[in-house]
């Protein structure tokens, strides 16, 4: 097969152009196989096959720099950089990451599961290597139609055209996000205006015009007031260029040798570039490109077709949507039932929502569910905006990207005291996506909102409870659950308010467990009491403010662990301990929690083992304790 001979990116460039629709088809195929297999991002990948082979020929990593914003969408370069075989273990514990990892090679910069942050890296990179006089590198900075709708991708425009920095930035066009794009730049510029030839010839005769005096100014001016109007006259005014960056394209993004003409001109370009290309996501898998939703953005393990059928395959791709038993279908199930109950309630997502479970809301209440696109900032203040008007809005996003805006819950909600609601997905350690998509610090930063109200539910059923309970609260509110699945239990297993909850009730050791970790406590009380240690276990339930009558119950026992899935350094155990401290008589407390380390992908389930935030950890924490 051509892709084993691919070990190195200076491999593809001994290729004849026959030969690479061929190695086309073999990426395609492994992609499937590995994220058949492991599950992962697959219609991203399969989408920039033939661009990134484009990029590697033409440039030379890592000598040039290339940056992939986000970093899901590296798989190709990946194996196009000496990993074919590490798709194995693709997204496994210790295996190949499923983002670029400066661990894992020198052609991989940034690590990043977080979009619109290339443009800002390149304009740094850039200025780095522009303070050598002998610099030969090139900046390539590989950015997607949605990153380009969050605010950050913007401010790195902007400085790139205003210092003329010297990076080609390849606007891969598929239309989509996690879902389809919430707007789209102008893209009719012609082709001709970045030809090598036609800008020299341009910018040749500009500097001769210039040097004639008085006149020369006056000429300069009147060529640049006509190729203002042929601009006005025979195509829309380019955002890009008004920033100082020039425009090429659209291009086909599955057609090798007209991308690698377009990257060669480009380069060739002093100053930022755009070059913009049309890719299809999901391309050459029939399954992936008829998905209307999301074109299989993600996926878990499923039965991939065979790499040669692909391209008609009808597939058996897991089931879209999100699976019954899941903390998220909680969520979606009780946000529809809100909404019937609650005609000013409205429901913004950051580019996401079918992950977080909002399309059943969308489907039922078009016009009340909002796609801001990637942008949690402008998501966080516009429902603060919402909730001084009069709505009742309730932001669903994911724990790390929220932790973008904390800044906007801070001041922009918090400050107001407006009645926002924060659903919270992914919290907590989420496994296979690495310490990027990890949700570790929403607790520590959301319970230092003065005001804030946060909740953590430790069950399927717990997660309307709550959103109800939100909802009948004044100020701003926080739901933050985990990705992984939520047991289903009995009505008397339910709190309410901001009440804790009793489980069990022992003599020795007070255990008080946050969350996912309710399920861990519950289980070490039962090894602890056949040990001969009784213990009370209690839901905390409510994070902020603390339950004053679960803090003077957890005050009468000797000893007092905490255990939650967030930052063990000022997260919730820490505010417990700091009130059982103001006791006459404390108890010992313990603090379980995560360390302020970057944690690696892998299970879930291990990782946190690993950690010591289990039932063995818990039993093993009070024995010694003990």
């Amino acid at each position: 097969m051509l892709i084993d001979q691919i070990r190195q990116p200076a491999d593809l460039r001994r290729l004849a152009a026959g030969q690479l629709d061929e190695l086309c088809g073999e990426l395609r195929g492994h992609i499937l196989d590995a994220v058949g297999d492991h599950g992962g991002h697959l219609g991203s990948n399969l989408g920039i096959v033939e661009l990134t082979v484009a990029l590697h020929r033409v440039f030379d990593s890592p000598h040039d720099v290339l940056l992939f914003d986000t970093g899901h969408q590296a798989y190709v370069h990946k194996m196009l950089t000496g990993r074919v075989a590490g798709f194995a273990s693709l997204r496994d514990t210790d295996g190949l990451s499923g983002y670029p990892a400066r661990a894992e090679s020198e052609h991989d910069w940034v690590e990043n599961s977080h979009a619109s942050t290339a443009l800002s890296y390149a304009h740094g990179l850039a200025v780095a290597f522009g303070a050598d006089l002998a610099n030969t590198r090139k900046v390539i900075a590989v950015v997607g139609d949605g990153s380009m709708t969050g605010g950050m991708a913007f401010e790195g425009l902007n400085n790139l055209g205003h210092s003329a920095s010297d990076v080609t930035i390849v606007l891969n066009d598929n239309g989509r996000s996690y879902a389809p794009t919430v707007s789209r730049l102008t893209e009719s510029l012609a082709k001709l205006r970045v030809n090598p030839t036609f800008v020299r010839q341009q910018n040749r005769l500009e500097r001769l015009i210039a040097d004639v005096p008085v006149v020369g100014r006056d000429v300069e001016r009147a060529i640049e007031a006509t190729k203002a109007a042929v601009r006005e006259m025979w195509e829309p005014t380019s955002f890009f260029e008004n920033l100082g960056v020039r425009y090429t394209g659209p291009f086909d993004g599955h057609d090798i040798a007209a991308l690698e003409r377009a990257l060669r001109n480009a380069a060739e370009i002093d100053g930022p570039v755009v070059v913009h290309v049309r890719t299809q996501k999901g391309r050459g898998y029939a399954p992936a490109e008829n998905d209307p939703v999301k074109k299989m953005h993600d996926t878990g393990p499923f039965n991939a077709a065979p790499a040669a059928d692909a391209a008609t395959a009808t597939g058996s791709a897991a089931a879209a949507g999100v699976p019954r038993g899941k903390y998220t279908a909680a969520f979606s199930e009780a946000i529809l039932k809100a909404g019937e109950r609650t005609p000013n309630l409205v429901a913004l997502t950051a580019a996401m929502p079918d992950s977080t479970g909002l399309l059943p809301f969308a489907e039922r209440f078009p016009d009340r569910c909002i796609d801001v696109g990637i942008a949690e900032q402008h998501a966080v203040t516009a429902a603060a905006g919402m909730a001084m008007g009069g709505l009742r809005p309730v932001v669903a996003v994911y724990s790390s990207f929220l932790t973008r805006a904390i800044d906007q819950v801070m001041l922009d909600v918090g400050l107001h005291e407006l009645p926002v609601i924060f659903c919270v997905d992914r919290a907590g350690v989420t496994g296979p996506d690495g310490p990027s998509a990890h949700g570790v610090a929403d607790l520590v930063l959301l319970t230092k909102v003065p005001g804030m109200t946060v909740l953590a539910p430790s069950s399927y059923d717990e997660v309307s409870v709550m959103l109800d309970d939100a909802l009948e609260l004044d100020g701003p509110v926080a739901i933050r659950w985990p990705r992984t699945s939520a047991p289903i239990v009995g009505e008397h297993e339910v709190g309410s308010g901001l009440s804790a909850r009793l489980i069990v009730r022992g003599t020795d050791v007070c255990v008080l467990a946050v969350g996912k970790m309710v399920e861990a406590a519950t289980a070490a009380a039962e090894e602890l009491e056949a040990a001969g240690i009784s213990t009370t276990v209690y839901d905390v339930r409510c994070a902020k403010p603390l339950d004053p009558v679960m803090v003077q119950a957890a005050g009468s026992y000797r000893l007092v662990v905490t255990i939650e899935d967030g930052l063990r350094a000022g997260g919730v155990g820490a505010a417990i301990a700091d009130e059982l401290g103001e006791l006459v008589d404390p108890p010992r407390v313990r603090v379980l929690g995560l360390p302020d380390t970057y944690i690696r992908h892998g299970d879930p389930d291990v990782l946190l083992a690993e950690l010591g935030l289990d039932a063995a950890g818990i039993v093993a924490e009070v024995q010694r304790l003990s």
